[in-house]
């Protein structure tokens, strides 16, 4: 069998005397779409940026794409090893940070243009490929100030797909947006799972597209992964009551 693209063992992360995570486990493999959903302060968004180690693992293992990092004290090479993560894993925040002061496509670009070898016509037309897959190829040279929240977020996907990662993660992608943009986000990303078998964590309340899409989910329950299986397993066969609980409160 082919190595998971990522593996999580013994993850615990504190915050001083406030221990998020203790003690989370999983495996995805290649092409899996993992929903990661849960009550507020469950630890969803923490596990989710000790991944790529915009938070720190007090203990634990972390390996993405055969790159396994331990927790431990900063040295050079550990810091070249969360570079090298960090390349592999694009990452879609609940806010969009979009550049305010760059166009559309210097958005898309700018991260490549920095650490790709690829030439500047290669990007480009990269950046223009990926604006046209998430439907806005025409706002190439518009500002972010002038799309829409939904827009944004589309573009902020492009961006993170811009450096071609293995496993893209997103944290809540919907949260800040009005109801009627919430559908442009989820359709993307939907395309991303069923036409580009992309690798994805996807933190989130839409259970719809969490019924529709993921492979496995994963419920999140006082820093621990409490359940998990597939969509019908979860929805239809769940066997804890923290599980249904929950699950009436947000269907």
């Amino acid at each position: 069998m082919a190595e998971p693209h990522v593996r999580v063992s013994n993850l615990h992360k504190s915050f001083g005397a406030l221990e998020v995570l203790k003690g989370v486990d999983i495996e995805i493999n290649a092409g899996e779409v993992v929903v990661v959903f849960g009550r507020s302060g469950s630890g969803k968004s923490t596990f989710l940026r000790c991944i790529n180690f915009l938070e720190e693992p007090t203990v634990g293992t972390i390996e993405v794409a055969g790159i396994s990092i331990g927790a431990g004290s900063p040295t050079r090479h550990r810091r070249k090893q969360i570079q090298s993560v960090r390349k592999t894993c694009g990452m879609v925040f609940q806010q969009f940070n979009l550049f305010p002061h760059m166009s559309v496509l210097d958005n898309v670009m700018e991260a490549p243009r920095r650490i790709s070898s690829d030439s500047a016509t290669a990007v480009k037309d990269h950046a223009m490929s990926l604006l046209a897959d998430v439907g806005l190829a025409d706002k190439a040279a518009e500002y972010p100030i002038r799309l829409s929240g939904g827009q944004q977020q589309r573009v902020a996907i492009a961006r993170a797909l811009a450096m071609k990662p293995q496993v893209m993660l997103f944290d809540e992608p919907t949260s800040a947006l009005d109801p009627e943009l919430i559908h442009e986000v989820l359709s993307v990303m939907r395309s991303l799972a069923n036409d580009h078998s992309t690798t994805m964590i996807v933190v989130t309340h839409e259970m719809g597209f969490a019924r529709e899409v993921a492979s496995r989910m994963c419920f999140f329950h006082e820093g621990v992964i409490l359940e998990q299986g597939t969509p019908e397993q979860m929805f239809d066969g769940s066997r804890l009551p923290e599980t249904q609980r929950f699950l009436n409160a947000v269907m």
